[in-house]
Order: structure tokens, then sequence, then C-alpha cells
């Protein structure tokens, strides 16, 4: 079968993977869509450090074709959606309803794939960039048929993170003021976020003024090219002058992250979801703190992809969340060096590859 992999050199698409059956707990799908994520090229670039060779992809959807024993809740023919949390389902943190915190789905890549005599780690227990893949049960989340699957893919991180990092983990209210400070595919979807969580002002900044339109078609009330202005702090407070409430980081630079620590108000929430160089450090200044700031991390938008999942696929079926505006552009899997470019290069809000 054919899937996108990286053998720490350069990734390529092969023609020549396998999979195993599903073991007990588990559920062998079919792969239809799957959603380009820059953790997929931070792995490439060394950002997110990894074992190889690994089959890449962790956002995607696609039909049941297998079962292992005690599998219920899915069947085969059954439409999912998939999320990267392989969590225990036991475990302290998982009774308490914190699925990212469970230390079990966390740094213990498997190896399901494999080509020849080599065996292939997982890319987040999800490796959606294959025609068919092994995920835990508590992965596959059904969804309704008429759901079209190229924009389901994005709910898997896409949305859970962006979404899910307002309404869990930020707990944005009604009448809030919102910043979010880069207007990729995660930053859109903090926006849609904040709008469905009835955020007053909602500014959206980034650096490149073509993403105005998309910005606020999800949801900005305001939008900043930062390309434009000396001083992004200023310009955001000539919209919010005493601060925001929650301010989202959702590009990954130490700079950008102070900023968004300067720009809170008092009582104000800066929300951490762009991924650094893991050994990257960022500084603040400490006395502004002291008037009940905070500085939050955020694991996968601090969601239950069992609950969450179901929930904006509802939203999407109601018009209250946007998926298929999502998907800028579809490529087929072999095409797979073109949609990284794009991405990388910032042409796409999300590049979907798709398994015909």
């Amino acid at each position: 079968m054919r899937g996108v992999i990286f053998d720490g050199e350069q990734p390529r698409v092969v023609d020549d993977l396998e999979v195993r059956d599903p073991g007990p707990g588990e559920v062998l799908v079919g792969i239809r869509a799957a959603g380009l994520c820059h953790s997929d090229l931070s792995v490439v670039d060394g950002t997110i450090p990894f074992p190889v060779p690994v089959v890449l992809g962790h956002e995607g959807a696609g039909v049941v074709e297998a079962v292992g024993a005690g599998v219920g809740h899915v069947a085969p023919g059954d439409h999912v959606a998939l999320s990267t949390l392989a969590n225990c389902g036991a475990c302290a943190e998982c009774d308490r309803g914190r699925p990212t915190m469970c230390r079990k789905a966390i740094g213990m890549p498997q190896k399901p794939f494999r080509r020849g005599d080599t065996e292939l780690f997982s890319f987040a227990s999800n490796s959606a960039f294959a025609e068919r893949t092994v995920v835990k049960a508590v992965q596959a989340v059904k969804i309704a048929d008429e759901i079209p699957l190229t924009s389901a893919a994005l709910i898997g991180c896409g949305v859970l993170t962006g979404v899910g990092a307002v309404l869990n983990r930020a707990r944005v209210d009604r009448g809030d003021s919102v910043v979010v400070i880069g207007a990729g595919g995660i930053g859109l979807n903090v926006l849609q976020g904040a709008r469905i969580a009835g955020a007053s002002v909602i500014v959206a900044v980034d650096a490149n003024p073509a993403k105005e339109a998309a910005a606020r078609q999800f949801g900005a009330t305001h939008f900043i090219d930062a390309s434009a202005v000396t001083d992004g702090v200023k310009a955001v407070k000539e919209i919010l002058p005493t601060g925001a409430d929650h301010a989202f980081e959702c590009v990954g630079s130490t700079r950008l992250i102070r900023q968004a620590v300067d720009l809170l108000d008092r009582h104000g929430q800066a929300v951490l979801l762009g991924v650094p160089p893991a050994t990257a450090e960022a500084s603040f200044r400490v006395s502004s703190m002291y008037l009940d700031k905070s500085i939050l991390g955020c694991r996968y938008g601090s969601s239950r992809p069992q609950r969450d999942i179901a929930l904006y696929a509802r939203l999407y079926r109601e018009g209250r969340l946007l998926l298929d505006e999502l998907v800028t552009k579809t490529y087929p899997v072999q095409d797979f060096a073109k949609a990284a470019d794009d991405a990388h290069h910032g042409r796409v809000a999300r590049a979907v590859l798709t398994f015909g």
C-alpha cells in the first residue's frame, strides 16, 4: 500500500508498505483523507524529535475495515475521524477527564508498519499518511456518513487543538476579548472557537495580509497586518487599550510568545499553541504577572476526543463550525512534496492528502 515515510533524511512516497491486523482493542482504518499539519513538517525539519523510520500523518479520517476483540463502538463500514490520543482510559488522569495528560499516550511509539524486513514507527499513534492504519479503539470516533471525509479529517488535530484551546483550556466567555497571533490552520480554528464562545472582540494578527479574508470569515472582528506595523503590541492596544483577556500564540516564536504576554489585560491569560524548538526559552517581565495574569501551555486543545470530535461534527452539521472552508486544496498522496512545499510557504491554510 502507499504511504509517506520519513527515514531521517527526507520524506518520500512509497507503495510497498504493510500494516499488521488490529489486535484486541484496536481498529484498522482505511484512510480516505489526511490533513498536512505543520507538526508533520516539524518531524522532517527536526523541530519535533521522533524516531525513524516513521510513517507520517496524524490528522485523518476514513472508513473502518476491521476491529479487534473487545471493540464495540465502531464496526466495519463506519466513517470515523481519528485522534492522536492513544490514552489508556484507566489511569488517574484519564479518570479525571484529562486524556491529553495520560502518561501512556506520550513517548511510546509503536511499530505497526513494515517495508520488507524493516519495521516502521507510527507517528502520533496515528500515521494517517498511509492507505491503512491501525489505531487504538479510543482514537476512532464515529461520525455521520454525510460529512465529507476531506473535511472531517481536519477535526482530529487542527480543530481539536484550536477550538479546544478556546473552549477547554482558556474557557473564553461571552463578551471576552481575544487576540490570535498567527492565522494559519491552528489560528483559524482558535478564531472560530472564540466566535463560537461568544467573544466580543477577536483580533487576528499575521504577517501575511492575504490571510485577512479567511481570518474574518472564521471570526476575526479585526485584522492586523504585522508586516505593515513596527510595534505589534501597540497596534493591538489601539483596538484594546487595556489589553486582551486572552492571547493565543499559534506560530511557535519565542518573540511572539513575549508579545502575547505583553498584550494581556489584568487577569488575562496567554495560551501557547505554536511549537518552537524543544530547547527554546522565552522571557517575560515577572512584575507584570502579579496582576493575576497567566501563561498556559496547552496540549491538543485539552481535548476529550470521543466527546469533542462528536461535538464539533454536530456543530459543523448545524452550520456553526467551519470545516469545508479550512480545506484550501486537496492533493493525491503521490503529490506530497508539492503539498508540503505549499504548506511550508503559507500558500494554504490546510492541504489535504487524498487516497483514491
